[in-house]
């Protein structure tokens, strides 16, 4: 007697198509799994023996093999326990092999016969080759974000022998808005009540974020302790353009794959914002792991904001490993069984003291002794501080901003100039000025001869890289494009830029960017 079910298995945040093959024959009683299964998977016998005697629901007494196909690909996770039930039903002619065409299969068993949640639900239906899915009722209003599905949620294995066998109806639960799993707020998300209005006193800041925003060019934010460094970096999220569809999939699949909550991009399409902690591993910010390749804060970022605070506190392993996603917007994670592409198209944001003691001497001046100062800048290399468009200092805002001052732009405001932006870089067929190749650079931000000479300034200086040159164009490009101004690019906005890099640019109070 043999069952064939359609179900899938995670590898990274894509989902893969499983069939789960089960054959019962004579011969001694045993369950055996085969085909690559991670310990969860072998675990599976004990809990479909449990599930389906719980249920009142027969357990052959006889050998059963239960094969995963393609053999030759690692199963990982819970999510094939309700296949393999239902094969083993199929198989023991509980239910009929028609009963079980075009539909597809992921879920945990409890042992009271219960199906469980399981991560990863979007890739997931999106991998099996079928009409109808059936998952956990607590997967309902994810899986239903998938057009085109026709997604099944019964509460127990018991409740869904009896309507795949006609004697009850499929229960369809009233459409609710977007649950999120354990009741919390994900971490790192930021609220969408931060406004840029409530910054006080630091108008360069603020103007770089709207740049950073405009351009998605990465920015790096260095000040003391206290000046609002992580109060600006939590409103940028509001200045970027809301999710478009392929974006909005992308970043629901990623949370989804991470066995995280959906994110608020998956009701309003706000981009999403990770904070992860100084002490991350490697693994946690960048991804992978064992046999689930889980994606980590790089990806979870993807299309959001990446804000890493006290940057000079993170692992250097953990900073230099960020360089390569930094410039493909992926990551790829390779490993002994399997290698996956994981996406990690952020905007990061870095915040950092400008010294170990971050000036807690008298009226804030620094404490460190020199070979300190210079241990704690080696931590952050030349390669990666390179790859920062914008360097700003954030001082100490002055008393009579931070008492009765006017209140600044809103959020709102700024980010329509970032929309007009953004709209004149789709115009050249980019989503911002920072995803135009190098190559490509002459043709779509040409100079002007005295941007040119400007470049050709620094560069002989040594104050640009040709990393950095490129760099700078961008910039200088996204200046002009928040000014309105057209092509060339022009010296000011080329000055600007290069000053913007070395973190030397002032803004006057009229506006004005001075070098």
């Amino acid at each position: 007697m043999l069952a064939a079910i359609e179900s899938a298995t995670l590898l990274g945040v894509e989902g893969c198509r499983v069939i789960v093959e089960v054959h019962i024959s004579n011969g001694l009683p045993g369950f055996t799994v085969v085909g690559l299964p991670d310990a969860a998977c072998r675990e599976a016998r004990d809990r479909v023996r449990a599930a389906l005697l719980s249920s009142g629901l027969p357990w052959p007494a006889r050998r059963v093999t239960v094969n995963l196909a393609p053999s030759g690909l690692r199963k990982a996770g819970s999510g094939l326990d309700l296949p393999i039930a239902v094969g083993l039903l199929v198989a023991l002619g509980e239910i009929q092999q028609d009963e079980v065409r075009d539909c597809g299969f992921v879920g945990e068993l409890g042992l009271d016969g219960s199906i469980r949640p399981v991560p990863g639900v979007l890739p997931l239906v999106a991998a099996m080759a079928t009409r109808a899915a059936v998952l956990p009722a607590a997967c309902r209003d994810e899986a239903a974000l998938l057009p085109g599905v026709v997604v099944r949620t019964p509460l127990s294995l018991r409740e869904l022998v009896e309507a795949l066998c006609g004697r009850a109806p499929w229960e369809e639960p009233p459409r609710t808005a977007l649950r999120r799993r354990g009741g919390r707020a994900p971490t790192g998300v930021c609220a969408a009540s931060r406004d840029l209005a409530d910054v006080r006193g630091q108008p360069l800041a603020c103007k770089a974020l709207e740049v950073a925003a405009a351009g998605h060019h990465h920015v790096l934010l260095v000040g003391p302790p206290g000046a609002g460094k992580t109060m600006l970096a939590e409103r940028l999220v509001g200045l970027l353009p809301p999710l478009d569809d392929r974006q909005l999939a992308e970043t629901c699949r990623v949370f989804s794959a991470a066995g995280l909550p959906l994110p608020e991009a998956a009701a309003n399409r706000r981009p999403p914002f990770r904070a992860p902690h100084h002490s991350a591993s490697a693994v946690a910010v960048i991804g992978g792991g064992t046999s689930w390749m889980r994606p980590g804060e790089v990806s979870l970022a993807a299309n959001g904001v990446l804000f890493l605070d006290e940057l000079g506190e993170f692992q250097p392993t953990v900073l230099e490993s960020l360089r390569q996603p930094l410039e493909e917007g992926v990551v790829r994670v390779a490993r002994a069984r399997a290698s996956v592409e994981l996406p990690a198209s952020f905007l990061l944001v870095a915040a950092m003291n400008p010294c170990p003691c971050a000036g807690a001497g008298r009226d804030g001046a620094c404490t460190c002794a020199a070979h300190q100062i210079e241990r704690y800048r080696r931590r952050l290399s030349a390669p990666l501080l390179d790859r920062f468009d914008l360097h700003v200092r954030v001082g100490r805002a002055r008393t009579s901003a931070l008492f009765g001052g006017e209140d600044g732009e809103s959020s709102a405001v700024v980010a329509a100039r970032v929309l007009g932006a953004r709209a004149r870089a789709s115009e050249r067929g980019y989503v911002a000025n920072a995803a135009i190749p190098a190559e490509r650079l002459n043709e779509e931000a040409p100079l002007s001869p005295r941007a040119r000479a400007c470049f050709e300034r620094r560069l002989e200086r040594g104050d640009l890289s040709a990393r950095g040159l490129a760099r700078a164009r961008r910039v200088a490009l996204t200046l002009d494009d928040l000014a309105g101004a057209d092509l060339p690019v022009s010296a000011e906005s080329a000055a600007m830029a290069v000053e913007m890099r070395a973190g030397r640019s002032v803004l006057e109070s009229d506006g004005r960017w001075v070098a």
